[in-house]
């Protein structure tokens, strides 16, 4: 471990214990009379990537000494910046990790510097939304943390933000009366995992392009294809970029536009009109918009229709395990500094949505440390390689709207 990777883990040690010693139990709690080393426990993860931890009892925590921990995480990530050499050699291992040697290699001696000061900025950053994250997340270096936050946007997000009004209008023109939100939900299973009936395909990289519009459209429709004819077969998300240029007459900045980014369902009305969608083999992945060449790709299947999903998130579990996995839109503000854990953000706009991604599945038990509880959460499937976060993937609270999880839901129909 580098001194960076040990702080870190030191100051996530140290907010736990820090949170455990302030918990009160409350009057109806009730203790598992069995002893239990809550800390191991916490850091524990089953094969699945699901919380190995047994139920803790509900808990209240002292918001001044939650505040406390807090204010000390930043204190002390700001003290590893100040001291210049110490952040030198972090960087200097950040690049060694990630294998950009040859890339700042090339780099002026002026715009090296530069790139350190955003590094520094980044670990604080880092340490403020792991200080503000109530689950059981770790945030800290990752590949993206010599990007700024614009320059991550620029590069790696790409879903169209709608306002609320924006995201009801398309709704409205899109759904023609198919708008999902009368699903039972009585029998719905517990814990739900499209990864392990075989209905998602491998982690993609999208590369240094705001085409997670197309991934997180090609995601669906995979997992349709397969609960329609039992057969997953990767889609062509290079023939999204090239080919849709869809807009919406209705919300004019709703356009399709390659790497400068899209939005799932306009892309799904492409390929009910065009007829279907190419194999990724037959039409593969670039990373650049260029000339469209789908009249010459194998279509891999096609798509009967495409319905937008209540906001309610039991309805939005009831479509998953109905339809299959779901294309949505959230917001991507605490995924550049994710490295796993269950993510549950204290503030995070839900309105701001700028990134596309993939529901896969749901469980029942994500531990709190603040809570020090259990809570459900969602598994979402990224497209920034399986490189990042846990094996390309990302969980969130599931219940709560986390960073407007919600608000964009598509679901693909196969014929």
């Amino acid at each position: 471990d580098s001194p960076l990777d040990r702080f870190l883990r030191t100051m996530r040690f140290a907010c736990v214990v820090a949170l455990a010693l302030a918990c009160v139990p409350t009057a109806h709690a009730r203790l598992d009379p069995r002893p239990v080393n809550h800390l191991s426990m916490h850091r524990q993860r089953s094969v699945d990537g699901r919380a190995s931890a047994s139920s803790f009892p509900t808990a209240v925590v002292d918001d001044t000494a939650r505040e406390g921990v807090a204010r000390a995480l930043v204190a002390d990530a700001e003290a590893l910046v100040a001291d210049v050499e110490r952040l030198r050699a972090e960087f200097r291992a950040f690049v060694s990790k990630f294998g950009k040697e040859a890339e700042y290699a090339a780099k002026t001696v002026e715009e090296y510097e530069r790139r350190v000061v955003v590094f520094g900025e980044n670990l604080v950053r880092a340490a403020r939304q792991q200080a503000n994250d109530r689950g059981s997340a770790t945030h800290g270096v990752t590949m993206f943390s010599d990007l700024t936050p614009e320059e991550f946007a620029e590069k790696y997000l790409g879903h169209v933000k709608l306002s609320s009004e924006e995201r009801a209008k398309k709704r409205l023109a899109a759904n023609e009366g198919r708008l999902i939100e009368n699903l039972s939900t009585k029998h719905l299973p517990k814990e739900f995992d499209w990864r392990f009936k075989g209905a998602v395909t491998r982690v993609k990289d999208q590369g240094q392009c705001g085409s997670c519009w197309t991934f997180s459209t090609t995601g669906a429709i995979e997992g349709a294809h397969f609960v329609s004819e039992g057969k997953l077969v990767e889609l062509s998300e290079q023939q999204l970029l090239d080919c849709d240029v869809g807009c919406d007459p209705d919300v004019p900045n709703a356009c399709d536009s390659g790497c400068n980014g899209g939005l799932p369902s306009n892309a799904m009305e492409y390929i009910v009109e065009h007829g279907g969608i190419d194999t990724e083999k037959s039409y593969p992945y670039v990373g650049e918009k260029g000339e469209c060449k789908a009249s010459k790709g194998k279509v891999g299947a096609t798509l009967a229709n495409f319905s937008y999903v209540s906001d309610d998130e039991e309805q939005i579990a009831a479509a998953l395990v109905k339809y299959g996995p779901l294309s949505i839109g959230i917001n991507a503000a605490w995924m550049q500094s994710y490295l796993g854990g269950v993510a549950c953000p204290w503030l995070c706009d839900a309105e701001a949505l700028d990134h596309g991604v993939l529901i896969v599945g749901y469980y029942s038990s994500g531990f709190s440390p603040v809570r020090w509880s259990q809570e459900p959460f969602w598994v979402i499937k990224n497209s920034w390689s399986s490189a990042w976060g846990e094996s390309g993937y990302y969980r969130v609270c599931k219940g709560q709207g986390t960073c407007g999880v919600n608000n964009m839901v598509v679901a693909a129909a196969a014929p």
